[in-house]
Protein backbone atom coordinates (compact mmCIF):
# COMPACT_ATOMS: atom_id res chain seq x y z
CA UNK A 1 0.00 0.00 0.00
CA UNK A 2 2.98 2.33 0.06
CA UNK A 3 4.09 4.35 -2.92
CA UNK A 4 6.24 2.38 -5.29
CA UNK A 5 8.35 3.11 -8.34
CA UNK A 6 5.23 3.04 -10.52
CA UNK A 7 4.57 6.06 -12.70
CA UNK A 8 3.15 8.88 -10.51
CA UNK A 9 0.49 9.66 -13.14
CA UNK A 10 -0.55 6.02 -13.24
CA UNK A 11 -0.76 5.94 -9.45
CA UNK A 12 -2.85 9.10 -9.42
CA UNK A 13 -5.33 7.72 -11.92
CA UNK A 14 -5.47 4.30 -10.25
CA UNK A 15 -6.94 6.06 -7.23
CA UNK A 16 -8.63 9.01 -8.95
CA UNK A 17 -10.74 7.09 -11.47
CA UNK A 18 -12.68 4.93 -8.99
CA UNK A 19 -12.87 7.97 -6.67
CA UNK A 20 -14.41 10.03 -9.49
CA UNK A 21 -16.96 7.32 -10.22
CA UNK A 22 -17.71 7.11 -6.51
CA UNK A 23 -18.20 10.86 -6.28
CA UNK A 24 -20.44 10.91 -9.35
CA UNK A 25 -22.56 8.28 -7.66
CA UNK A 26 -22.63 10.48 -4.55
CA UNK A 27 -23.71 13.49 -6.62
CA UNK A 28 -26.72 11.55 -7.81
CA UNK A 29 -28.22 12.06 -4.35
CA UNK A 30 -28.65 15.79 -4.93
CA UNK A 31 -29.27 15.56 -8.68
CA UNK A 32 -31.96 12.90 -8.26
CA UNK A 33 -33.70 14.98 -5.61
CA UNK A 34 -33.60 18.14 -7.73
CA UNK A 35 -34.77 16.35 -10.89
CA UNK A 36 -37.58 14.44 -9.18
CA UNK A 37 -39.05 17.41 -7.34
CA UNK A 38 -38.62 19.49 -10.50
CA UNK A 39 -41.04 17.21 -12.35
CA UNK A 40 -43.85 18.58 -10.17
CA UNK A 41 -43.44 21.98 -11.87
CA UNK A 42 -43.51 23.85 -8.56
CA UNK A 43 -40.78 26.45 -8.02
CA UNK A 44 -41.62 26.78 -4.26
CA UNK A 45 -41.31 23.00 -3.73
CA UNK A 46 -38.05 22.87 -5.71
CA UNK A 47 -36.76 25.90 -3.80
CA UNK A 48 -37.68 24.26 -0.48
CA UNK A 49 -35.68 21.13 -1.33
CA UNK A 50 -32.75 23.31 -2.44
CA UNK A 51 -32.86 25.35 0.75
CA UNK A 52 -33.30 22.28 2.97
CA UNK A 53 -30.47 20.46 1.23
CA UNK A 54 -28.21 23.50 1.65
CA UNK A 55 -29.06 23.59 5.35
CA UNK A 56 -28.16 19.92 5.80
CA UNK A 57 -24.99 20.42 3.76
CA UNK A 58 -24.07 23.39 5.93
CA UNK A 59 -24.80 21.49 9.13
CA UNK A 60 -23.03 18.26 8.25
CA UNK A 61 -20.22 19.32 5.93
CA UNK A 62 -18.48 21.18 8.75
CA UNK A 63 -17.85 17.71 10.15
CA UNK A 64 -16.42 16.37 6.89
CA UNK A 65 -13.03 16.49 8.65
CA UNK A 66 -14.01 13.05 9.95
CA UNK A 67 -13.53 11.78 6.39
CA UNK A 68 -10.56 13.86 5.27
CA UNK A 69 -8.71 13.59 8.58
CA UNK A 70 -9.21 9.82 8.60
CA UNK A 71 -7.89 9.57 5.02
CA UNK A 72 -4.75 11.53 5.94
CA UNK A 73 -3.93 9.70 9.17
CA UNK A 74 -4.69 6.26 7.69
CA UNK A 75 -2.59 6.94 4.57
CA UNK A 76 0.34 8.19 6.65
CA UNK A 77 0.13 5.06 8.84
CA UNK A 78 -0.01 2.91 5.69
CA UNK A 79 3.07 4.71 4.35
CA UNK A 80 4.91 3.72 7.55
CA UNK A 81 3.51 0.16 7.36
CA UNK A 82 1.91 0.62 10.81
CA UNK A 83 -1.19 -1.60 11.07
CA UNK A 84 -1.75 -0.76 14.75
CA UNK A 85 -1.92 2.96 13.97
CA UNK A 86 -4.53 2.28 11.28
CA UNK A 87 -6.70 0.38 13.78
CA UNK A 88 -6.32 3.10 16.40
CA UNK A 89 -7.22 5.79 13.84
CA UNK A 90 -10.47 3.97 13.06
CA UNK A 91 -11.35 3.61 16.75
CA UNK A 92 -10.68 7.27 17.56
CA UNK A 93 -12.56 8.55 14.50
CA UNK A 94 -15.64 6.42 15.22
CA UNK A 95 -15.67 7.64 18.82
CA UNK A 96 -15.54 11.24 17.60
CA UNK A 97 -18.38 10.60 15.14
CA UNK A 98 -20.54 9.10 17.90
CA UNK A 99 -19.96 12.04 20.24
CA UNK A 100 -20.70 14.64 17.53
CA UNK A 101 -23.83 12.76 16.43
CA UNK A 102 -25.22 12.73 19.96
CA UNK A 103 -24.56 16.46 20.32
CA UNK A 104 -26.35 17.19 17.03
CA UNK A 105 -29.46 15.30 18.10
CA UNK A 106 -29.57 17.18 21.40
CA UNK A 107 -29.27 20.50 19.54
CA UNK A 108 -32.01 19.64 17.02
CA UNK A 109 -34.88 21.69 18.58
CA UNK A 110 -32.79 24.87 18.38
CA UNK A 111 -30.71 24.13 15.29
CA UNK A 112 -33.57 23.84 12.77
CA UNK A 113 -35.34 27.18 13.43
CA UNK A 114 -31.99 28.96 13.76
CA UNK A 115 -30.86 27.65 10.39
CA UNK A 116 -34.08 28.65 8.67
CA UNK A 117 -33.78 32.14 10.13
CA UNK A 118 -30.19 32.33 8.92
CA UNK A 119 -31.24 31.38 5.39
CA UNK A 120 -34.10 33.89 5.50
CA UNK A 121 -36.77 31.31 4.68
CA UNK A 122 -40.30 32.68 5.03
CA UNK A 123 -43.91 31.62 4.45
CA UNK A 124 -44.60 28.37 2.60
CA UNK A 125 -40.91 28.09 1.65
CA UNK A 126 -39.98 27.99 5.35
CA UNK A 127 -42.70 25.45 6.13
CA UNK A 128 -41.72 23.04 3.34
CA UNK A 129 -37.99 23.41 3.94
CA UNK A 130 -38.46 22.93 7.68
CA UNK A 131 -40.43 19.74 7.10
CA UNK A 132 -37.71 18.40 4.80
CA UNK A 133 -34.98 19.19 7.34
CA UNK A 134 -36.91 17.69 10.26
CA UNK A 135 -36.89 14.32 8.48
CA UNK A 136 -33.34 14.39 7.12
CA UNK A 137 -31.85 15.56 10.41
CA UNK A 138 -32.27 12.12 11.98
CA UNK A 139 -29.83 10.65 9.47
CA UNK A 140 -27.11 13.10 10.55
CA UNK A 141 -25.33 10.73 12.99
CA UNK A 142 -25.37 7.98 10.34
CA UNK A 143 -23.83 10.39 7.83
CA UNK A 144 -20.99 11.08 10.30
CA UNK A 145 -20.23 7.37 10.73
CA UNK A 146 -20.25 6.97 6.94
CA UNK A 147 -17.63 9.73 6.69
CA UNK A 148 -15.29 7.79 8.96
CA UNK A 149 -15.80 4.44 7.23
CA UNK A 150 -15.33 5.93 3.75
CA UNK A 151 -12.25 7.89 4.84
CA UNK A 152 -10.65 4.82 6.39
CA UNK A 153 -11.25 2.71 3.28
CA UNK A 154 -9.92 5.45 0.97
CA UNK A 155 -6.81 5.82 3.14
CA UNK A 156 -6.18 2.12 2.53
CA UNK A 157 -6.80 2.52 -1.23
CA UNK A 158 -10.04 0.52 -1.11
CA UNK A 159 -11.76 2.87 -3.55
CA UNK A 160 -13.34 0.18 -5.69
CA UNK A 161 -15.14 -1.16 -2.66
CA UNK A 162 -16.35 2.34 -1.78
CA UNK A 163 -17.51 2.78 -5.38
CA UNK A 164 -19.60 -0.39 -5.21
CA UNK A 165 -21.30 0.84 -2.04
CA UNK A 166 -22.04 4.27 -3.52
CA UNK A 167 -23.57 2.74 -6.65
CA UNK A 168 -25.80 0.45 -4.59
CA UNK A 169 -26.89 3.22 -2.21
CA UNK A 170 -27.61 5.64 -5.05
CA UNK A 171 -29.57 3.10 -7.05
CA UNK A 172 -31.75 2.60 -3.98
CA UNK A 173 -31.99 6.37 -3.48
CA UNK A 174 -33.16 7.04 -7.04
CA UNK A 175 -35.69 4.21 -6.89
CA UNK A 176 -37.08 5.54 -3.61
CA UNK A 177 -37.19 9.12 -4.97
CA UNK A 178 -39.27 8.00 -7.94
CA UNK A 179 -41.51 5.84 -5.79
CA UNK A 180 -42.15 8.34 -2.99
CA UNK A 181 -42.42 11.54 -5.06
CA UNK A 182 -43.85 10.53 -8.44
CA UNK A 183 -45.53 7.27 -7.42
CA UNK A 184 -46.94 8.01 -3.95
CA UNK A 185 -47.07 11.82 -4.43
CA UNK A 186 -45.30 12.51 -1.13
CA UNK A 187 -43.62 15.66 -2.46
CA UNK A 188 -40.91 17.20 -0.28
CA UNK A 189 -41.49 14.55 2.39
CA UNK A 190 -40.74 11.80 -0.12
CA UNK A 191 -37.43 13.39 -1.15
CA UNK A 192 -36.28 13.57 2.48
CA UNK A 193 -37.42 10.02 3.29
CA UNK A 194 -35.54 8.63 0.27
CA UNK A 195 -32.32 10.30 1.43
CA UNK A 196 -32.60 8.97 4.98
CA UNK A 197 -33.27 5.43 3.77
CA UNK A 198 -30.30 5.41 1.39
CA UNK A 199 -27.93 6.73 4.12
CA UNK A 200 -28.93 3.84 6.38
CA UNK A 201 -28.31 1.33 3.58
CA UNK A 202 -24.94 2.91 2.81
CA UNK A 203 -23.85 2.64 6.44
CA UNK A 204 -24.77 -1.04 6.60
CA UNK A 205 -22.82 -1.84 3.42
CA UNK A 206 -19.73 0.14 4.50
CA UNK A 207 -19.70 -1.52 7.91
CA UNK A 208 -19.85 -4.94 6.24
CA UNK A 209 -16.77 -4.02 4.18
CA UNK A 210 -14.77 -2.52 7.02
CA UNK A 211 -15.18 -5.45 9.42
CA UNK A 212 -13.57 -7.72 6.82
CA UNK A 213 -10.30 -5.76 6.99
CA UNK A 214 -7.72 -7.24 9.42
CA UNK A 215 -6.76 -3.82 10.78
CA UNK A 216 -10.44 -3.00 11.42
CA UNK A 217 -10.87 -6.18 13.43
CA UNK A 218 -8.10 -4.87 15.71
CA UNK A 219 -9.93 -1.55 16.17
CA UNK A 220 -12.06 -2.88 19.03
CA UNK A 221 -8.95 -4.12 20.82
CA UNK A 222 -7.26 -0.77 20.11
CA UNK A 223 -10.22 1.04 21.67
CA UNK A 224 -9.55 -0.82 24.93
CA UNK A 225 -5.87 0.13 24.98
CA UNK A 226 -4.84 3.19 26.93
CA UNK A 227 -2.27 4.10 24.29
CA UNK A 228 -5.07 4.73 21.76
CA UNK A 229 -6.38 7.52 23.98
CA UNK A 230 -2.99 8.87 25.03
CA UNK A 231 -2.70 12.64 25.06
CA UNK A 232 -0.18 12.75 22.21
CA UNK A 233 -2.35 10.59 19.93
CA UNK A 234 -5.46 12.62 20.70
CA UNK A 235 -3.62 15.89 20.13
CA UNK A 236 -2.62 14.74 16.65
CA UNK A 237 -6.23 13.78 15.89
CA UNK A 238 -7.76 16.96 17.28
CA UNK A 239 -5.13 19.25 15.74
CA UNK A 240 -5.81 18.07 12.20
CA UNK A 241 -9.56 17.78 12.79
CA UNK A 242 -9.78 21.23 14.41
CA UNK A 243 -8.15 22.89 11.42
CA UNK A 244 -10.24 20.90 8.96
CA UNK A 245 -13.39 21.72 10.93
CA UNK A 246 -12.73 25.46 10.85
CA UNK A 247 -11.72 25.31 7.18
CA UNK A 248 -14.96 23.49 6.36
CA UNK A 249 -16.97 26.00 8.39
CA UNK A 250 -15.59 28.75 6.17
CA UNK A 251 -16.22 26.75 2.97
CA UNK A 252 -19.76 25.95 4.09
CA UNK A 253 -20.37 29.59 4.99
CA UNK A 254 -19.40 30.53 1.44
CA UNK A 255 -21.96 28.06 0.06
CA UNK A 256 -24.66 29.22 2.46
CA UNK A 257 -24.05 32.83 1.44
CA UNK A 258 -24.63 31.67 -2.14
CA UNK A 259 -27.95 30.05 -1.15
CA UNK A 260 -28.99 33.00 1.03
CA UNK A 261 -28.39 35.48 -1.76
CA UNK A 262 -30.48 33.32 -4.10
CA UNK A 263 -33.30 33.12 -1.55
CA UNK A 264 -33.35 36.92 -1.31
CA UNK A 265 -34.06 37.08 -5.06
CA UNK A 266 -37.20 34.90 -4.83
CA UNK A 267 -38.11 31.23 -5.42
CA UNK A 268 -37.38 31.27 -9.17
CA UNK A 269 -33.80 32.50 -8.73
CA UNK A 270 -33.32 30.18 -5.76
CA UNK A 271 -34.44 27.17 -7.80
CA UNK A 272 -32.28 28.19 -10.78
CA UNK A 273 -29.21 28.69 -8.60
CA UNK A 274 -29.95 25.34 -6.99
CA UNK A 275 -29.81 23.62 -10.39
CA UNK A 276 -26.54 25.37 -11.27
CA UNK A 277 -25.07 24.51 -7.88
CA UNK A 278 -25.96 20.83 -8.24
CA UNK A 279 -24.25 20.73 -11.66
CA UNK A 280 -21.25 22.55 -10.20
CA UNK A 281 -21.14 20.03 -7.35
CA UNK A 282 -21.11 17.22 -9.90
CA UNK A 283 -18.04 18.80 -11.54
CA UNK A 284 -16.47 19.35 -8.12
CA UNK A 285 -16.97 15.74 -7.12
CA UNK A 286 -15.33 14.56 -10.35
CA UNK A 287 -12.32 16.80 -9.62
CA UNK A 288 -12.38 15.51 -6.05
CA UNK A 289 -11.19 12.19 -7.45
CA UNK A 290 -7.82 13.82 -8.18
CA UNK A 291 -7.93 15.41 -4.73
CA UNK A 292 -8.46 11.99 -3.14
CA UNK A 293 -5.47 10.61 -5.03
CA UNK A 294 -3.33 13.54 -3.86
CA UNK A 295 -4.44 12.97 -0.26
CA UNK A 296 -3.53 9.30 -0.24
CA UNK A 297 -0.29 9.46 -2.24
CA UNK A 298 1.06 12.62 -0.60
CA UNK A 299 0.17 11.16 2.80
CA UNK A 300 2.06 7.98 1.99
CA UNK A 301 5.06 9.91 0.66
CA UNK A 302 5.22 12.06 3.77
CA UNK A 303 4.84 8.99 6.02
CA UNK A 304 7.76 7.40 4.16
CA UNK A 305 9.73 10.73 4.28
CA UNK A 306 10.22 10.60 0.50
CA UNK A 307 10.55 14.17 -0.83
CA UNK A 308 11.11 13.14 -4.44
CA UNK A 309 8.00 10.98 -4.57
CA UNK A 310 5.99 13.78 -2.96
CA UNK A 311 7.04 16.20 -5.71
CA UNK A 312 6.28 13.70 -8.47
CA UNK A 313 2.80 13.05 -7.09
CA UNK A 314 2.15 16.78 -6.70
CA UNK A 315 3.02 17.49 -10.35
CA UNK A 316 1.05 14.50 -11.65
CA UNK A 317 -2.01 15.52 -9.61
CA UNK A 318 -1.98 19.11 -10.85
CA UNK A 319 -1.54 18.11 -14.50
CA UNK A 320 -4.25 15.45 -14.28
CA UNK A 321 -6.60 17.83 -12.48
CA UNK A 322 -6.07 20.50 -15.12
CA UNK A 323 -6.93 18.06 -17.90
CA UNK A 324 -10.14 17.00 -16.14
CA UNK A 325 -11.13 20.64 -15.51
CA UNK A 326 -10.73 21.52 -19.18
CA UNK A 327 -12.86 18.53 -20.18
CA UNK A 328 -15.59 19.57 -17.72
CA UNK A 329 -15.50 23.16 -18.98
CA UNK A 330 -15.88 21.94 -22.58
CA UNK A 331 -18.89 19.80 -21.64
CA UNK A 332 -20.49 22.75 -19.85
CA UNK A 333 -19.86 25.01 -22.85
CA UNK A 334 -21.49 22.57 -25.27
CA UNK A 335 -24.30 21.17 -23.13
CA UNK A 336 -24.69 23.33 -20.00
CA UNK A 337 -28.03 24.89 -21.00
CA UNK A 338 -29.43 21.54 -22.09
CA UNK A 339 -28.43 19.88 -18.83
CA UNK A 340 -29.87 22.69 -16.71
CA UNK A 341 -33.20 22.57 -18.56
CA UNK A 342 -33.67 18.92 -17.56
CA UNK A 343 -34.08 19.78 -13.88
CA UNK A 344 -37.33 21.72 -13.98
CA UNK A 345 -40.56 22.00 -15.94
CA UNK A 346 -41.12 25.60 -14.80
CA UNK A 347 -40.34 27.84 -17.83
CA UNK A 348 -39.09 30.71 -15.64
CA UNK A 349 -36.70 28.48 -13.72
CA UNK A 350 -35.38 26.92 -16.95
CA UNK A 351 -34.85 30.31 -18.60
CA UNK A 352 -33.11 31.77 -15.52
CA UNK A 353 -30.79 28.78 -15.17
CA UNK A 354 -29.92 28.87 -18.88
CA UNK A 355 -28.96 32.55 -18.61
CA UNK A 356 -26.27 31.68 -16.03
CA UNK A 357 -24.79 28.43 -17.37
CA UNK A 358 -21.63 30.23 -18.51
CA UNK A 359 -20.49 29.99 -14.91
CA UNK A 360 -20.47 26.21 -15.23
CA UNK A 361 -17.63 26.72 -17.73
CA UNK A 362 -15.70 29.10 -15.46
CA UNK A 363 -15.99 27.32 -12.12
CA UNK A 364 -14.05 24.07 -12.88
CA UNK A 365 -11.16 26.08 -14.32
CA UNK A 366 -11.20 28.54 -11.42
CA UNK A 367 -11.40 25.83 -8.79
CA UNK A 368 -9.21 22.96 -9.98
CA UNK A 369 -5.93 24.11 -8.40
CA UNK A 370 -7.53 24.71 -5.01
CA UNK A 371 -9.26 21.31 -5.08
CA UNK A 372 -6.04 19.43 -5.90
CA UNK A 373 -3.94 21.41 -3.42
CA UNK A 374 -6.51 20.74 -0.70
CA UNK A 375 -5.74 17.05 -1.19
CA UNK A 376 -2.00 17.71 -1.01
CA UNK A 377 -2.30 19.81 2.14
CA UNK A 378 -4.61 17.35 3.91
CA UNK A 379 -2.47 14.34 3.02
CA UNK A 380 0.65 16.12 4.26
CA UNK A 381 -1.06 17.30 7.43
CA UNK A 382 -0.63 21.00 6.54
CA UNK A 383 -4.11 21.80 7.77
CA UNK A 384 -3.20 24.94 9.71
CA UNK A 385 -1.74 26.55 6.58
CA UNK A 386 -4.78 25.46 4.56
CA UNK A 387 -7.04 27.11 7.15
CA UNK A 388 -5.10 30.36 6.82
CA UNK A 389 -5.48 30.44 3.04
CA UNK A 390 -9.19 29.66 3.38
CA UNK A 391 -9.65 32.58 5.77
CA UNK A 392 -7.96 34.94 3.31
CA UNK A 393 -10.16 33.69 0.47
CA UNK A 394 -13.28 34.11 2.58
CA UNK A 395 -12.44 37.75 3.32
CA UNK A 396 -11.99 38.45 -0.39
CA UNK A 397 -15.22 36.58 -1.21
CA UNK A 398 -17.35 38.59 1.23
CA UNK A 399 -15.84 41.85 -0.01
CA UNK A 400 -16.60 40.89 -3.62
CA UNK A 401 -20.19 39.99 -2.74
CA UNK A 402 -20.76 43.58 -1.68
CA UNK A 403 -18.81 45.08 -4.59
CA UNK A 404 -20.56 42.93 -7.20
CA UNK A 405 -24.15 43.78 -6.15
CA UNK A 406 -24.72 45.92 -9.30
CA UNK A 407 -24.04 42.80 -11.42
CA UNK A 408 -26.99 40.96 -9.87
CA UNK A 409 -26.87 37.17 -9.81
CA UNK A 410 -23.84 37.17 -12.14
CA UNK A 411 -21.96 39.11 -9.47
CA UNK A 412 -22.75 36.38 -6.98
CA UNK A 413 -21.21 33.69 -9.19
CA UNK A 414 -18.24 35.95 -9.99
CA UNK A 415 -17.45 36.31 -6.29
CA UNK A 416 -17.84 32.55 -5.80
CA UNK A 417 -15.38 31.85 -8.64
CA UNK A 418 -12.84 34.31 -7.24
CA UNK A 419 -13.07 32.57 -3.89
CA UNK A 420 -11.42 29.44 -5.35
CA UNK A 421 -8.74 31.36 -7.23
CA UNK A 422 -7.63 33.20 -4.09
CA UNK A 423 -7.50 29.94 -2.13
CA UNK A 424 -5.18 28.33 -4.68
CA UNK A 425 -2.93 31.37 -4.84
CA UNK A 426 -2.45 31.33 -1.09
CA UNK A 427 -1.63 27.62 -1.06
CA UNK A 428 0.95 28.01 -3.83
CA UNK A 429 2.67 30.82 -1.89
CA UNK A 430 3.02 28.89 1.39
CA UNK A 431 3.86 25.44 0.00
CA UNK A 432 7.64 25.83 -0.54
CA UNK A 433 8.17 26.75 3.12
CA UNK A 434 6.13 23.76 4.29
CA UNK A 435 8.07 21.40 2.02
CA UNK A 436 11.41 22.61 3.40
CA UNK A 437 10.15 22.31 6.98
CA UNK A 438 8.81 18.74 6.76
CA UNK A 439 10.85 17.06 4.01
CA UNK A 440 13.94 19.22 3.62
CA UNK A 441 15.62 20.15 0.37
CA UNK A 442 15.52 17.63 -2.46
CA UNK A 443 18.90 16.03 -2.82
CA UNK A 444 20.22 13.73 -5.55
CA UNK A 445 20.59 10.84 -3.09
CA UNK A 446 16.96 10.80 -1.98
CA UNK A 447 15.09 7.64 -2.92
CA UNK A 448 12.36 7.60 -5.51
Amino acid sequence: MTATSSSPTRLVWAIALPAMLTNVATALFGLADMWTIGQLGSAPAQGAVELGAKYMMGLLNVFNFLRTGTVALTAQAAGRGDAQAQAATLARALAAAGAIGAALLMAMPLAIPFGLDLLEAHGSLRSEAGHYIAIRYWAGPIWLVNCVLVGWLIGRRRLRAVLAVEIAANAAHIALDLTFVLGLHMGVTGVAAATVSSEVLKCALLAALVVREPEARHALAAARQRSTWAAQALRALFAINRDLFLRTVLLTAAMLLLARSGAQRGPVMLAANGILFQLFMLATLILDGIESAAQVLCGEALGARNRRRFGEVLRASLVSGGAVAMALAAIALLAGSTLASRFSTDPQVVATAAAHTGWLVVLPLAGVASFVLDGVFVGAGWTRAMLGTMLLAMIVYVALLFCAVPLGNHGLWLAFSAFFVVRAAGQIVVMPRLLRRDLGELGPSQPR
